[in-house]
């Protein structure tokens, strides 16, 4: 479909932001509560995020991520169960940085009542990449570098520890070590992501989700689609990376989680019929990590996965099960 212009986008949200605000207003003027002899109620847009949230809050939090596995966060929109959820939640955290597009009219508005924190909006602006459609906005999808995740976590810390300061220690211990696995995590990555040969450090999938991936780690990274999936990827774009595709004898793209693949299985198509044949090298967790109850259902999972399966794929050396013997067997 085409891409509806930001101006009219705002106006939808401001419009479905107030309805919602309206309808709820009861449920906002009741507050939370805030007896102690109740987990703290946490309420995170994002699988990532959520997982931060419990690294860090232990048990003294119960928190719900309103996205699940295969969830795209730049169409989401917020239903009437996630507007009761965040109104009566003690903290609402969400990413910012324009990855809810749908929903930061609303989430700004809740602010004005509750304590809401986009957390990735808290990252010193040098840290971050330029947003390729909108010239004052930056491309959100920094949990791509664990490195930058890092700071998300100590944000996400910072704001349980205002809301709940009495738990202030515990918070700083467990932020501490998540860090400490973040620091693994990061030398993983870089260490078997090096191992792949230089002309092979290609990385085509089906949006720009990779791109502080490809800062971080030397890759060329490739996007059917831009930053946000609501883009068009147009038939001359693809018909471009078809021929680089043939020219540079690359040989295996990847699909993700939250995207259709519909864009990927064009390409491979249009190489076959140049008589280049392209494989796809796997399935990277892009917008949203992997099914709840997994190791690849947490951060430190979604990004080995996502690391073991293009070192494997482009031709370096890796674990058979990741950083931790831990990946589901072939992942």
């Amino acid at each position: 479909m085409s891409r509806i212009p930001l101006s009219k986008r705002r106006f939808l949200g401001r419009a479905a932001a107030a309805v919602a605000l309206a309808t709820i207003a009861g449920l906002i003027g009741a507050g939370p509560a805030m007896a102690q002899s109740r987990p703290f109620k946490v309420v995170a847009t994002t699988g990532m995020i959520a997982d931060a949230a419990r690294q860090v809050g232990g048990d003294l939090v119960e928190v719900r991520a309103l996205m699940g596995p295969g969830v795209d966060p730049h169409a989401y929109r917020q239903t009437r169960t996630d507007i009761v959820a965040m109104t009566q939640a003690d903290l609402v955290l969400w990413h910012g940085l324009y990855l809810e597009a749908q929903m930061e009219d609303f989430m700004r508005d809740l602010a004005k009542k509750r304590k809401v924190v986009a957390v990735a909006e808290t990252l010193p602006k040098n840290m971050l990449l330029a947003h390729e459609d909108y010239a004052d906005k930056f491309d959100p999808h920094v949990w791509m570098n664990p490195n930058l995740w890092s700071h998300v976590v100590v944000a996400v810390r910072d704001a349980l520890i205002t809301v709940q300061p009495e738990a202030k220690a515990i918070f700083e211990a467990n932020a501490a070590a998540h860090l400490r696995d973040l620091a693994e995590l990061a030398n993983y990555t870089t260490r078997v992501l090096s191992t792949i040969p230089a002309e092979s450090r290609v990385l085509l999938t089906a949006h720009d989700a990779f791109n502080y991936f490809g800062a971080a780690y030397g890759f060329e990274v490739l996007g059917i689609q831009g930053i946000s999936t609501e883009s068009e990827a147009g038939l001359s774009r693809v018909s471009e990376l078809v021929d680089m595709l043939v020219a540079r004898k690359i040989r295996a793209v990847f699909v993700e989680s939250s995207v259709s693949d519909r864009n990927i299985r064009a390409l491979i198509e249009g190489a076959a019929a140049k008589g280049h044949t392209v494989t796809i090298g796997g399935e990277l967790y892009s917008d949203a990590m992997g099914q709840q109850g997994t190791y690849e259902g947490t951060y430190l999972g979604m990004i080995d996965h996502n690391a073991t399966t293009i070192t494997r794929a482009l031709g370096g050396e890796v674990p058979a099960r990741g950083m931790r013997g831990k990946l589901s067997a072939g992942g």
